[in-house]
């Protein structure tokens, strides 16, 4: 269990900031970037679910926010070339919290109207709030893969993401009224005269 006694420490003044291994790295180092990232969509996704009334899958998002926080764990702590991922030596993001991002996609999209169109972040005001979680989160999977060009990852947190952008985009869909009131893009639609 986590204790804070002291929320701030002065040792982060400088523009650095610890990681879970205890090395200190730069504010801006692409693995602070990286879970930074995931730190917003967490909040982002906080604020989804206080204002969405009913939202479809609520047990689901209140998990994806407690495995957005292993995801950050995961990735604060950089993972030793020696550590094996299956039974992690860390917290680390496991192939079950992938499959469970899998078996909810397939769950949400059996039920929506077919898509024909690529389709406009919007329709009601909780799509639109899917939608933002959504873009955060591919910030959030591409600042992992900048890290991953760097450092050796856990493969398991670049997957999460990924499986998380389309179950939000999904149930983005699904809270638009089954996808029926989603807004449809027009491509040059206004590129003629009125």
């Amino acid at each position: 269990m986590v204790y804070l006694s002291h929320i701030y420490t002065k040792s982060g003044d400088n523009g650095d900031t610890g990681l879970g291994d205890g090395r200190r790295v730069a504010k801006d180092h692409p693995r602070v970037e990286a879970y930074g990232n995931v730190d917003e969509l967490n909040a982002v996704l906080g604020l989804l679910r206080a204002y969405a009334e009913n939202l479809p899958e609520a047990e689901l998002m209140a998990t994806i926010q407690n495995d957005l926080f292993d995801l950050g764990a995961d990735l604060c702590v950089p993972l030793p070339p020696e550590e094996s991922v299956d039974p992690p030596h860390q917290l680390r993001i496991t192939t079950i919290q992938c499959e469970r991002l899998e078996r909810a996609i397939d769950r949400v999209n059996a039920e929506l109207s077919p898509l024909r169109s690529f389709i406009l972040p919007g329709g009601t005001p909780a799509a639109a709030w899917m939608h933002l979680a959504r873009t955060v989160c591919r910030r959030a999977e591409r600042a992992v893969v900048t890290l991953m060009h760097a450092e050796a990852i856990n493969v398991q947190a670049l997957i999460y993401l990924n499986r998380l952008s389309d179950f939000l985009f999904v149930l983005g869909r699904a809270v638009n009224d089954g996808g029926r009131g989603d807004v449809l893009w027009v491509p040059g639609k206004s590129r003629n005269p009125d």
